[in-house]
C-alpha cells in the first residue's frame, strides 16, 4: 500500500510545473500563476489524504509557492513562481549540511525514527553532506533558468530533468562512497595488523 502511494505522489509532483508551463503558453501569467496554485493545493491535499500526514517538504514547497505566485500575482510577472526552486534548494541544501555538521543529520534522525541505524554513521553523513550541496546548486541552476531560459526549459527541469539529474549524482555518490567504505575497511584491516604487533 506505501509503495503505490509514493509512486502516485512521484507523478503528483510534476502537475503544478506542468500546469504552468501549459497555461503560461496560451493564456495571460496570472491565469498560468493560478493554475500552478490550485494544482499546488491539490497535490497537498492529495498527499494528505493518502498518507495522512503532510512531509516538512511538501509544507515548505507549498509556503514558497504560496508566497511567490502572489508576488506573481501583484506584478503580473511569473518570473517570481518559477523561483520557487532556487528558493527551496537555498533553504534546504543549507539545513542539510548543518544539521549533519552538527552530527545530527535529517537523513540520520528520519532512520532512527524508522528504527534503522546505517551501518557507517560517518559515512552516511557525508552522503548527507553532498546531498545539501547538490540540492543548493541545483537549486541555483533552477533559478538561472527560470531568469534566463524559457519556461519550457525550466518545467523540464523542475520535473523529469530533477529526477535525471538526481539519479546521476546517486550513481555517482554510490561509487564514491563504496570507494570511501573501502579505504576505511583497508585503514581498519592495516590498524588490527599493526596492533598485534
Amino acid at each position: 500500500m506505501a509503495k503505490t502511494s509514493h509512486k502516485s505522489f512521484f507523478l503528483i509532483s510534476f502537475l503544478p510545473a506542468l500546469a504552468y508551463w501549459y497555461l503560461e503558453e496560451k493564456y495571460p501569467v496570472r491565469i498560468a500563476v493560478m493554475g500552478g496554485l490550485v494544482l499546488s493545493v491539490l497535490e497537498l491535499g492529495l498527499e494528505y489524504a493518502f498518507t495522512r500526514m503532510l512531509h516538512a517538504l511538501s509544507k515548505l514547497n507549498f509556503v514558497l509557492i504560496l508566497l511567490l505566485g502572489a508576488l506573481s500575482l501583484f506584478g503580473d510577472d511569473g518570473i517570481w513562481f518559477k523561483l520557487q526552486p532556487l528558493f527551496t534548494g537555498m533553504i534546504l541544501g543549507p539545513l542539510l549540511i548543518f544539521k549533519s555538521r552538527r552530527g545530527n543529520g535529517i537523513f540520520l534522525e528520519l532512520m532512527e525514527s524508522m528504527g534503522k541505524v546505517p551501518p557507517d554513521v560517518e559515512i552516511f553523513q557525508k552522503l548527507e553532506i553532498h546531498t545539501g550541496i547538490f540540492l543548493l546548486l541545483y537549486g541555483i541552476f533552477m533559478g538561472t533558468l527560470a531568469i534566463w531560459f524559457s519556461t519550457s526549459v525550466w518545467a523540464f527541469f523542475k520535473t523529469a530533468g530533477l529526477y535525471i539529474t538526481f539519479f546521476v549524482f546517486m550513481i555517482i555518490e554510490i561509487v564514491y562512497l563504496r570507494f570511501l567504505m573501502k579505504r576505511k575497511m583497508q585503514r581498519e584491516l592495516k590498524r588490527q595488523i599493526l596492533s598485534r604487533f
